[in-house]
C-alpha cells in the first residue's frame, strides 16, 4: 500500500528543495537587490544606500561646466591690418628725382620684396634703418618710413602692403575637416570662422567639444553653446592652439537590460532613463524594475548633501535605487543625472531566481508535477 503525504507537506518539501538549490548558487548576471541592501553601512558594510527622490535628484544633478573665461570673451578681434612678427611685406618707394636713393638708373621707383618682420617686430630699410613694424598698421608703416627717408630724399612716396604668408597663424587639430596651421585673417578672426576655414567639424555636434590653448591656459566649451551663445564665440590670437573632439564620458550598463558594456554618453546630460534606453531598456523577462542602482563613487561635498551629514570626510560609495513602478518613479529616474564613470545596474526580478530554480529541479520551467512525484516517491 502507498500513501502519499499532505499536500501542504508536499509544497514545503518542494520550498525546501528549491532553497537549498538557490541556497548553492544559481547562474545570475549579478547580486540581487537583497544582498546589494546588505552591503549598506546600515549592515556594516561601505556603500550608502539611497532610494533617490527629488531632493536627491537636486543635490546630485551635476553636469560639467565648460565655458570660456571672461578674458577671453572680452578680447576684442586682432585687426586686420595689425602687423605681426613673421609677416612678409612689400615695399614701394617712389622718389621725387632722377638719380633717387634707391631707385635704379633712369628709374624713380624701388620695389623692395619679401621684406620680413623678425621675431622681435622690426624691419630694416635701406636709409631709414631698423623700424619697428608689429604693432602698427601698413598705413601707420608707411607714415614712419615716409619720415625717416624724408631726410634723405625730396619728398618719397611709400607703399607698404602685406604679402601672402601671414605670421599670425592658429593650429586647429582633432576632428575637423582638414587638420593644420592656418593663419588669421579677415575673414577667420573668430572660433567659428576658423572651424569652417578648418573644413567644419566631424565629430557628433551634440557631444562635440571645442578646446582653446592660449599660453599656459587651456578652455572648453560645447561645440552647441558656440552657436546657441554668440558671445562664446571669441576672438582668436596668434599661436592659439584649438582642438575638436567628442566628449570622452562614459557610463556601464550590467544586469537585466537589453546589453551589458560600456557605453559613451550621445549627449550633454544623460538622465537614468535615457542610460537605460541607450542599452535597448530592461530585459522584460528578467529585470525588476524595483532595483535599478546606479553606482558611484561621490565626493565629500556631494556627499554630506545627499545625507545632510557633515562628518563625512572624503570619497563616499554610493548605491542609488529607483523604483519605476513608483507613482512617480519615471519621473524621478528622467531627471536623475547619470555621470562619467557611473555604473547603472538592474537586478533580475525574483520570479526569474524561483524559474531558475525550478529549472534547475525539473529540467523545464513550471514542471512542478514532476518535483510533486519526487515528494510522493512515485
Amino acid at each position: 500500500m502507498i500513501t502519499t503525504a499532505p499536500r501542504g507537506a508536499k509544497i514545503i518539501v518542494l520550498v525546501l528543495i528549491a532553497s537549498l538549490v538557490a541556497a548553492c548558487g544559481l547562474p545570475r548576471g549579478g547580486p540581487s537587490k537583497r544582498q546589494i541592501f546588505s552591503g549598506s553601512v546600515l549592515e556594516q558594510g561601505d556603500a550608502f544606500i539611497v532610494s533617490v527622490n527629488d531632493r536627491v535628484t537636486r543635490a546630485t544633478g551635476i553636469v560639467p561646466a565648460l565655458g570660456f573665461s571672461e578674458e577671453l570673451i572680452n578680447a576684442a578681434p586682432v585687426g586686420a591690418d595689425t602687423i605681426r612678427p613673421g609677416d612678409t611685406l612689400g615695399l614701394t618707394i617712389y622718389e621725387n628725382v632722377e638719380d633717387g636713393l634707391l631707385a635704379s638708373a633712369g628709374q624713380n621707383a624701388s620695389v623692395i620684396n619679401e621684406v620680413q618682420v623678425d621675431g622681435a617686430g622690426f624691419i630694416f630699410v635701406p636709409y631709414a634703418g631698423r623700424i619697428r613694424a608689429a604693432g602698427n598698421s601698413p598705413n601707420r608703416l608707411r607714415e614712419i618710413i615716409t619720415e625717416r627717408l624724408d631726410a634723405q630724399t625730396p619728398d618719397p612716396q611709400v607703399v607698404v602692403r602685406r604679402l601672402a604668408g601671414d605670421g599670425a597663424t592658429v593650429s586647429v587639430l582633432g576632428n575637423v575637416g582638414a587638420q593644420g596651421v592656418y593663419p588669421i585673417e579677415r575673414s577667420n578672426r573668430m572660433l567659428t570662422s576658423m572651424l569652417a576655414t578648418a573644413g567644419g567639424v566631424s565629430a557628433v555636434p551634440e557631444i562635440a567639444q571645442v578646446t582653446l590653448v592660449r599660453g599656459n591656459a587651456t578652455e572648453k566649451v560645447w561645440l552647441l553653446d558656440l552657436y546657441k551663445q554668440p558671445r562664446l564665440d571669441i576672438a582668436l590670437r596668434n599661436d592659439d592652439r584649438i582642438l575638436v573632439e567628442e566628449d570622452s564620458r562614459s557610463f556601464t550598463a550590467l544586469g537585466a537590460t537589453g546589453a551589458q558594456s560600456r557605453l559613451a554618453f550621445e549627449s550633454q546630460t544623460l538622465s537614468a532613463i535615457e542610460a537605460i534606453a541607450q542599452v535597448g531598456g530592461l530585459n522584460s523577462s528578467l529585470a525588476d524594475p524595483t532595483g535599478v542602482f546606479v553606482f558611484r563613487n561621490e565626493p565629500e561635498f556631494i556627499a554630506r548633501q545627499v545625507l545632510d551629514r557633515d562628518d563625512l570626510i572624503g570619497t563616499q560609495r554610493f548605491a542609488y535605487v529607483l523604483d519605476l513602478t513608483e507613482p512617480n518613479g519615471v519621473f524621478i529616474a528622467r531627471d536623475f543625472v547619470v555621470r562619467d564613470g557611473d555604473t547603472v545596474y538592474v537586478t533580475e526580478a525574483p520570479f526569474v531566481t524561483w524559474s531558475k530554480t525550478i529549472s534547475s529541479l525539473t529540467g523545464s520551467l513550471g514542471n512542478v508535477g514532476a518535483v510533486s512525484q519526487l515528494v510522493e516517491g512515485g
